[in-house]
């Protein structure tokens, strides 16, 4: 496995008869390496186990889990915002290059992404010490997606009180609190959500957007294009259209993703060039029987003339554009 990170090793490279978690030290020696590791799972309930026990084999990496949304394909409801949460900040990371393994389930990895240029847009920093223009703070909020509550307590929000500001930005584990002194931020904080108390201090906080796709009136604006040039019929009659049109985002809308970006991206256009992939079990099986399935819902749906639906080649990738895609990193089996 080592020879498959190593900048002068062949291209692709395999590992055979690999028994317990003798899989996952092999990966932990790999990313040890100069390059990061990407691992495609073909079972969604492997992914988290090598994370557990590639953490406990070399605790000094930084390994990440790209986690699934949880829904079956074109579901009439959304995924969790937690998980929501931990894809952005685990988006961000790889776009960073800010990890040495990350673990990616196979189906999670063919569903179509925002470009990494809507993830750069609309992240951005608060530091302790800094001016802060809370005008302009409350634009890029906007901008970003979040919601103006009267308390925070999920990912996604914020509330303005005074001179106290709580975020709770998008894949962190606890909201903060802002105590500003002036134009100036004179401190920042961790709060418990439950309770409101404060908890530590902290130097500075990153604010990813609050969902996958753009809420503001530009985003908006070209899903209301984009609709009506993929589907016939009044779009008034759409409860989808409306609800984007009046600013909400309703259930399901993930599945209309394409809709708000002129191009879509996938994990792979995340990855650092530098980047290795391993093939973890039966992948092409595994993307197969996904793709199957995601072509059975469509057929089985797509007559609600209410909620048309987008083709799956517009949301996911086939398993064959997968391996084309892959073949631009140097690739390992297991």
């Amino acid at each position: 496995m080592s020879a498959v990170v190593s900048p002068d090793a062949e291209k692709n490279a395999s590992a055979a008869s690999l028994h317990g978690a003798s899989d996952a030290l092999a990966l932990a020696r790999a990313a040890g390496a100069s390059r990061p590791a990407v691992v495609f799972c073909a079972r969604a309930t492997e992914a988290q186990r090598l994370k557990d026990e590639i953490a406990w084999f070399a605790p000094q990496l930084e390994g990440l889990l790209l986690p699934d949304w949880e829904t079956l394909p074109y579901d009439h409801f959304s995924p969790h915002h937690d998980l929501v949460s931990e894809r952005l900040a685990t988006l961000y990371r790889i776009m960073s290059e800010d990890f040495d393994i990350a673990i990616v389930p196979a189906a999670t990895a063919l569903t179509r992404l925002a470009p990494p240029s809507f993830l750069a847009a609309h992240s951005f920093f608060l530091k302790a010490g800094e001016a802060l223009e809370l005008g302009r703070l409350r634009a890029q909020l906007t901008l970003a997606g979040y919601s103006h509550v009267t308390q925070v307590v999920a990912p996604g929000e914020y509330c303005v009180r005074g001179g106290l500001i709580d975020l709770f930005p998008m894949g962190s584990a606890l909201p903060y609190r802002l105590d500003l002194l002036d134009e100036e931020i004179e401190s920042i904080r961790s709060f418990d959500a439950d309770s409101q108390r404060t908890l530590y201090k902290v130097a500075e906080i990153r604010l990813l957007p609050a969902r996958e796709f753009p809420m503001d009136e530009a985003g908006r604006n070209r899903f209301r294009r984009s609709y009506r040039d993929s589907f016939e019929g009044d779009p008034s009659k759409s409860r989808i259209y409306k609800d984007v049109s009046n600013g909400v985002a309703p259930a399901g809308i993930e599945y209309y993703l394409p809709l708000f970006f002129e191009q879509t991206a996938t994990i792979f256009d995340y990855l650092p060039k530098s980047a290795a992939v391993c093939m973890h079990g039966e992948v092409h099986a595994a993307l197969t029987e996904f793709w199957r399935d995601a072509h059975s819902r469509h057929q089985l749906l797509q007559g609600d003339r209410t909620r048309p639906l987008l083709p799956p080649a517009e949301i996911f990738l086939s398993a064959e554009d997968f391996f084309v895609r892959a073949k631009d990193f140097p690739r390992a089996d297991i």
